[in-house]
């Protein structure tokens, strides 16, 4: 198991706009997604019976109507209606999609990402241009998970596209700088290691995307082409300002 958990060098100023993002996301899980998550969804509401005429053709054969129900929440309602969905593309959607996750360790293992990789990012762009650009490679990178879906009725949630865009430009301006990885190899080796943002970024996008994506598409329910796509735009406003700034 690798899991990253900082990075050096950091700025010395408090990346506000990466705060308020973390804020607004953890505030969407506890007071919507937590509490949505323990109820059972309304059988009054017009919206399940759409949701199960989608869902059930893409389970398993034999999945029944009553199975489905006893593992549903309100939650999964919410999500299939604010969820970006290829089959009915919505402005939003396109936004609302990026501020849902699917559970705690989804918004746990997205938010750690942004908290390391955001401040850097921010403090070269500025607060406002940094969260400008979140939210368009964001959707530029549901986009691209859309491509490889059209038609789909499956909803897209979670900040990850966003994030990669964040990753991508991370990689442009600081593949010197190091993450700090904990390893965890028992009974080889247990600890914490640091490794070049360049190596561990690339791994990233070609061993934890572009090969699974390869492979199989979003097995696990992983928006393999969302983090590919997002981390590729992210590279190139990177790239692009860079050269716009060196004229």
């Amino acid at each position: 198991m690798f899991l990253p958990i900082g990075d050096e060098p950091n700025p010395h100023h408090v990346p506000v706009m990466t705060v308020a993002i973390i804020a607004v996301n953890v505030a969407v899980y506890l007071l919507l997604t937590l509490p949505l998550s323990m109820r059972p969804p309304d059988p009054a509401d017009p919206l399940l019976a759409e949701y199960l005429r989608v869902l059930l053709p893409n389970l398993p054969p034999g999945t029944s109507q009553q199975q489905v129900l006893g593992h549903m929440s309100a939650y999964d309602l919410v999500v299939y209606q604010w969820g970006f969905r290829a089959d009915a593309p919505r402005v939003t959607t396109l936004l609302a999609a990026m501020f849902l996750h699917g559970g705690f360790m989804h918004l746990f293992g997205n938010m750690l990402y942004l908290w390391i990789y955001g401040n850097n990012v921010e403090h070269r762009l500025g607060a406002w241009p940094y969260l400008f650009w979140y939210l368009a490679t964001g959707i530029a990178a549901t986009l691209f998970h859309a491509l490889f879906n059209l038609g789909s009725p499956i909803p897209l949630v979670g900040a990850s596209g966003a994030i990669s865009g964040v990753l991508g430009f991370y990689l442009v301006w600081f593949p010197r700088h190091v993450v700090k990885v904990w390893m965890f190899l028992f009974p080889f080796y247990v600890g914490v290691v640091q490794i070049s943002a360049t190596v561990v970024l690339i791994m990233y996008l070609v061993l934890d995307n572009l090969l699974p994506m390869l492979a199989g598409g979003g097995a696990g329910g992983v928006a393999h082409g969302a983090h590919i796509g997002g981390f590729i735009a992210g590279m190139a406003v990177a790239a692009l300002i860079r050269m716009r700034d060196k004229r």
